[in-house]
C-alpha cells in the first residue's frame, strides 16, 4: 500500500495501479493554477491532476475547497479532506530576536515564498506607505540582482522593513511567529497552507489575504484584505488597537485546537489507511 503526496507526477502511479496495488494520493494544491510557471509546467501539472484523480484508489484534500475542485473530476466519496497539522508553540526564545534588532510585539512578520501570487508588493507596499514606529520582517531568500520581482519589492520598502533572508532553523522561526504583532499571510492560491496552520499554533493575530482558502483555516476573528489599500487600512487600525490583538491571537489558538492538531490529523490518516489497507 501506498501514501502518495502530491499529484505531479501521478502519470508515473500508473505502474502501481497496473500492480493491482492499493495508493491513496494526497492531491496537496492546484499547482497548476500558480502564476509561476509557463504554459509547459502548467500542461504538466493540469494532466497529473487529472491522471491522480483517475489512477488514485482514494483521494486526500488538504481544504474543503480542494475538495470541492477535485469532486469535478470525480465522485465526492472518493475523496476525503483532512488539512495539514501544526505544532503548538506555548514559548519561544525571545533573545533569538535580537540578532534582527528587534523585540517582542516591535515587529509584524511574513514567512513565505518571495512570489507575486503570495502578495508580498502588495504588503510591503501597505505597510511602507507610511511611518509605522514598528518593524516589519519579511523572510525569504530574495536575489534582487536575478529577480525582478524580488528587486520591485525590495525597492518599494521603507526603513522599517528588515529582509533577513531565508531562515531555516526552527527556534528562530518559532520565536519570530510567537513574538510577532502580527503574521501576515499573502497566499491567493491553494488548499491549507502549512506556514499559516504554524502560525495558529503560535498564537499569532492573522492579517491574510481575503479568499475562502485562508478564510477557512484562519477563521472569522482574523482580518481580511483585498489589496494594498485594504491592507493599509489594516494597519492603521490594528497596530495600535491591543484589544483586538488579544482578541485575534486567542481565536487563532481556538481555531488551531479546534481542526489542526497532529493529534486529529494523524488519527483522521490512520482511519482512513486502516479502511483502505488490503485485507489479504
Amino acid at each position: 500500500m501506498f501514501l502518495t503526496l502530491g499529484y505531479n507526477t501521478a502519470l508515473f502511479n500508473l505502474m502501481q495501479r497496473l500492480r493491482k496495488q492499493t495508493n491513496v494520493i494526497n492531491m496537496d494544491g492546484i499547482e497548476w493554477r500558480r502564476d509561476k510557471w509557463g504554459v509547459v509546467a502548467k500542461t504538466w501539472f493540469w494532466l497529473n491532476e487529472r491522471a491522480g484523480c483517475w489512477i488514485g484508489n482514494h483521494l486526500v484534500a488538504d481544504h474543503p475547497r480542494i475538495k470541492d475542485h477535485l469532486a469535478t473530476r470525480v465522485r465526492a466519496d472518493k475523496i476525503t479532506m483532512i488539512p495539514y497539522g501544526g505544532d503548538e508553540v506555548l514559548s519561544a526564545d525571545a533573545a533569538l530576536l535580537t540578532a534582527y534588532g528587534i523585540e517582542a510585539g516591535g515587529f509584524s512578520v511574513i514567512i513565505a515564498r518571495p512570489e507575486p501570487e503570495n502578495s508580498f508588493l502588495e504588503m510591503v507596499r501597505a505597510f511602507s506607505s507610511k511611518r509605522r514606529a514598528h518593524k516589519l520582517v519579511v523572510l525569504g531568500n530574495f536575489t534582487p540582482e536575478r529577480n525582478a520581482f524580488h528587486r520591485q519589492v525590495m525597492d518599494a520598502a521603507s526603513d522599517e522593513v528588515i529582509f533577513p533572508g531565508a531562515i531555516y532553523e526552527t527556534p528562530v522561526v518559532q520565536a519570530l511567529r510567537f513574538y510577532s504583532r502580527f503574521y501576515l499571510h499573502g497566499h491567493r492560491v491553494g488548499g491549507t497552507n502549512p506556514s499559516l496552520v504554524e502560525a495558529l499554533g503560535a498564537g499569532c493575530a492573522v492579517i491574510a489575504h481575503d479568499n475562502h482558502f485562508n478564510r477557512w483555516v484562519a477563521g472569522p476573528e482574523a482580518a481580511y484584505f483585498k489589496d494594498e489599500a485594504d491592507c493599509a487600512r489594516l494597519f492603521d487600525r490594528l497596530l495600535a488597537d491591543d484589544a483586538a490583538l488579544q482578541r485575534m491571537k486567542a481565536a487563532s489558538r481556538a481555531r488551531f485546537y479546534e481542526r489542526f492538531t497532529w493529534e486529529q490529523v494523524l488519527s483522521e490518516y490512520e482511519e482512513l489507511l486502516t479502511r483502505w489497507y488490503p485485507k489479504n
